[in-house]
């Protein structure tokens, strides 16, 4: 009994020689990313802790952005880094166009906010542009006539125009402008009423006429609007069917005729 009494205070010692050491390249650190005030970008092999995973299981653990896609994180990695994403202003009003008389751009912007963090979603664009085109020079005089599209119509509707003007005692020498169509909108494709029948003739490549006449003439000018009246050679020039806002495209201007022969067939109006 004696020897007992004397060997049971060496217990406690032997025990402790007994338990595992820590394994090594861990010191003993708060455990987790709040307590250790980690939270870094990217993936970064020193941003390590110890402590539990979100699986439960224990061990090194780390804090970095990395770690939601390998499943390391530590067991507070969500809470002690929030993701945060971009927060940017409102759009800006929209700028002038670029440059005067010219098929060209406008540009709105707008501004980072709050930049993301801890995989945020990333910014978006902070700059869109659209087309423009400015029909006047910075100094107030009107651009050439072929930077104004063409609103082109049916020229079976110039038989009604023709009428109307004869009763005012309004009728004026118009004029016809050749034009070979290089693209079309999809739009030009719709076959229902009341589009169908007139768009047809629409194809790329086929010459078209064009017919200038009062109304649409402008006594000021003795032009219709946009029909490529000081356009340069194979300048493409845009144009536009009324009534249907989907088909429009782009063509060449051939010539003028002072006397208009324009087949029915291939027959349309400036409006």
């Amino acid at each position: 009994m004696g020897g007992r009494r004397r060997w049971l205070p060496a217990l406690p010692l032997l025990l402790l020689l007994l338990l595992p050491l820590p394994p090594p390249g861990l010191p003993r650190r708060p455990s987790g990313c709040a307590a250790r005030g980690l939270c870094c970008p990217g993936r970064d092999r020193g941003c390590l802790s110890a402590g539990r995973r979100p699986d439960g299981s224990s061990g090194p653990c780390y804090c970095d952005q990395a770690c939601a896609r390998t499943l390391d994180c530590c067991h507070d990695y969500a809470q002690a880094c929030p993701v945060i994403p971009c927060v940017v202003s409102q759009w800006s009003a929209w700028s002038g166009c670029a440059e005067p008389c010219k098929t060209t751009y406008r540009v709105r912007t707008r501004h980072i906010v709050q930049e993301p963090r801890n995989g945020g979603e990333a910014c978006p664009a902070l700059e869109q542009r659209a087309g423009c085109v400015e029909y006047w020079t910075r100094q107030g005089a009107e651009c050439q006539q072929s930077l104004i599209p063409a609103l082109i119509t049916t020229g079976g509707f110039g038989k009604a125009r023709k009428k109307r003007a004869a009763a005012g005692g309004s009728e004026r020498a118009g004029y016809c402008v050749e034009f070979q169509l290089v693209a079309l909108a999809p739009g030009c494709l719709q076959r229902q009423p009341p589009h169908g029948r007139w768009m047809r003739a629409l194809r790329e490549g086929r010459t078209v006429c064009v017919e200038c006449q009062h109304p649409a003439l402008l006594p000021a000018t003795q032009h219709c609007h946009g029909d490529g009246a000081g356009s340069q050679l194979n300048q493409l020039l845009r144009w536009q069917a009324v009534g249907n806002h989907r088909c429009k495209g782009t063509w060449r201007r051939i010539r003028r005729l002072d006397t208009c022969s324009c087949p029915s067939v291939h027959s349309f109006l400036f409006i």
